[in-house]
Formats: structure tokens, sequence, C-alpha cells
């Protein structure tokens, strides 16, 4: 049987109940508010309703977020699809590998490919999309690397602690299935 979300590396998986400490501390963590366009604290109780909230599919709530598991069960991030439109079928990716220590060792790369697979092959997404601060190099040569492309750029778009910043938008059109 096809698994669409695991693979020999990582496991995408459903957020469970025991996850609100460290969504908590990725939520509240200010390194990434920049990233993730958060500007205020999250409270463990509007994560608990999240999470009560996540058995809604992803036609009802136009979002699923899955955790990142290694082949060891460590959870080291989530990956996010948002601003789903059925009409249009499209979707927006995001995608977090929180510690420094993790990055660089293809875990990020494991999730998209497992995420875009997962896309394509079984919601029939026509279109996927991410926006990436054009600073943010890694995360460009990330997404180029799994087939996406720079389509636009939106001037003076992210209001930063360093002044104003530009960020692409980054398409890919599915064939059809991968």
């Amino acid at each position: 049987m096809k698994s669409y979300l695991s693979n020999n590396t990582i496991t995408l998986r459903a957020i469970e109940p025991e996850d609100i400490e460290l969504l908590f501390s990725w939520e509240n963590d200010p390194e990434i508010w920049e990233v993730s366009h958060t500007l205020v604290p999250y409270s463990k109780y509007i994560l608990a309703l999240y999470i009560k909230n996540t058995d809604k599919d992803i036609y009802e709530s136009k979002q699923l977020r899955l955790m990142i598991d290694t082949s060891d069960g460590k959870t080291i991030g989530a990956i996010d699809l948002f601003d789903f439109e059925p009409y249009h079928s499209r979707v927006g990716i995001g995608l977090l590998i929180y510690n420094r220590e993790e990055r660089s060792k293809g875990y990020a790369s494991a999730a998209l490919e497992l995420l875009i697979s997962y896309c394509f092959n079984k919601l029939n997404i026509h279109q996927l999309y991410a926006n990436i601060e054009t600073e943010n190099k890694i995360s460009l040569q990330l997404f180029e690397k799994h087939g996406f492309r720079i389509c636009g750029t939106k001037k003076e778009w992210l209001r930063t602690d360093s002044g104003w910043r530009d960020e692409f938008m980054l398409q890919l059109i599915g064939d059809g299935g991968l």
C-alpha cells in the first residue's frame, strides 16, 4: 500500500493534543514571528482550541497542518497547507524545521516532496504556491529544487524590525500527477 505521508526519512502526521507544548514554544518564539507573520503570543488555550478543531477536513477548514516526525519518532517541525481554494484547486504551503541543528539534513526536502505528492495525487490540487521573503535563500533553493518557480515579486510587502522587505510568490502547477 502506498503511503502518501511517510517515507524512509520522515512521517507527516496529524496534530495530537500532546503536541501543545511544542506548538506553544514554536508559535511564541519571536525569532520565527517574521516568517509566520505573527505579532502577538498564542495562549495554550487558543492552541488547545486549534488542536481540538483539527478534526475538520481541508475542504471545511481550508487548511491542514501536519507535524514532521523523523524516522525515530522525534517531532522536528510542521508543514502547512493554507488558504485552500477548492474551486480554483490551489493551496499555499508553509514549512518549519524549528531547531537549527535539524536543518540541512534533508528533512524539509523530504516533507515538501511528500506533501507535493499528496496534494497532486490524493487531493487532486492543480496548483501549489509559497510566499518566501526574497533574502531567504535556503527556502528559495528548497522550493525551486522541487519545481516551484518565482512568478512575482511583492515589493515592500513585509514590515520587519530592520525595514521593508520584498517577498517572492512561487508556484508549482501540477501536470495531472507526479
